[in-house]
């Protein structure tokens, strides 16, 4: 069992702990890519790796939640899907949250660099990364018919990722809608938020059943997201997005050689 073995923080720790919140909910409603920010200031704030990896998820779970209702007639249009990446979405966000606390956290740690360097590519190459699969998908009539197994065994390995590791998964997820054929982009991000929302809520759980969760620190962080990411919903139109979007590249570069250079220096 783990538990965070500081019994307080400073209130500095509590104000970086809430700005890191803030910046990375309006991140994730402007362009995505707010782990980057969040996972590394729970780091700074003394929350070992597997704990701050967990509370991350905890802290972005009600972002997605929120994301879900607003797209819920769109989400409700795919009914037909529903079930099944409902299904697969709770047994692999599970089983991968399980995975994670088999994890030590020196293990974790000597992982972090790549995960965030996967991250960090998939959020880079993202756009290109979905128009290869809409395009597979489109020149690819079998797939709607053979390949249930195969898309099925896709969504189980993004899920499996996405309890344990929760950055990137939003890019994953709309990669593999593009490959099983959706073209509604609305249709799209409502389903990915949906099952963010289930991976996150049953990662959550489980990691709450074995005290994995900083539950202080990252009840701190979620109260940033959530107000981050309505005031970013609120001034979307003012922020010039493509210029957002290279500034975070750019800060995940460097995080990247960052925990690189400190891991394995």
């Amino acid at each position: 069992m783990r538990r965070l073995t500081t019994a307080s923080i400073d209130a500095l720790t509590e104000i970086l702990l809430l700005a890191a919140g803030l910046v990375a909910g309006a991140i994730n409603t402007l362009a995505g890519g707010g782990s980057f920010i969040l996972f590394p200031a729970l780091l700074a704030a003394g929350v070992p790796p597997v704990l701050a990896n967990a509370s991350n998820t905890y802290a972005s779970l009600p972002g997605y939640a929120s994301g879900a209702i607003g797209f819920w007639p769109q989400i409700r249009a795919e009914r037909r899907r529903l079930t099944l990446y409902t299904l697969i979405a709770l047994v692999f966000g599970f089983l991968g949250a399980e995975l994670l606390l088999r994890v030590s956290d020196a293990e974790f740690a000597l992982i972090v660099p790549w995960l965030i360097g996967f991250a960090v590519t998939l959020f880079a190459f993202g756009g290109r990364i979905n128009a290869w699969m809409a395009r597979r998908a489109a020149g690819s009539l079998s797939m709607q018919r053979a390949g249930t197994i195969v898309l099925a065994g896709l969504l189980a390995l993004v899920c499996l990722y996405g309890g344990f590791f929760n950055a990137g998964l939003g890019i994953l997820l709309l990669a593999f809608l593009a490959l099983a054929g959706l073209r509604d982009i609305h249709a799209m991000n409502g389903l990915k938020l949906w099952m963010s929302a289930i991976v996150a809520l049953v990662a959550v759980a489980r990691f709450a059943s074995e005290g994995a969760i900083a539950w202080y620190e990252g009840s701190i962080a979620l109260i940033g997201i959530t107000i981050g990411g309505y005031g970013a919903a609120r001034l979307a139109h003012l922020v010039p997005t493509g210029v957002l979007r290279g500034l975070i590249i750019v800060y995940g570069v460097g995080l990247t050689a960052y925990f690189f250079w400190t891991t394995y220096d």
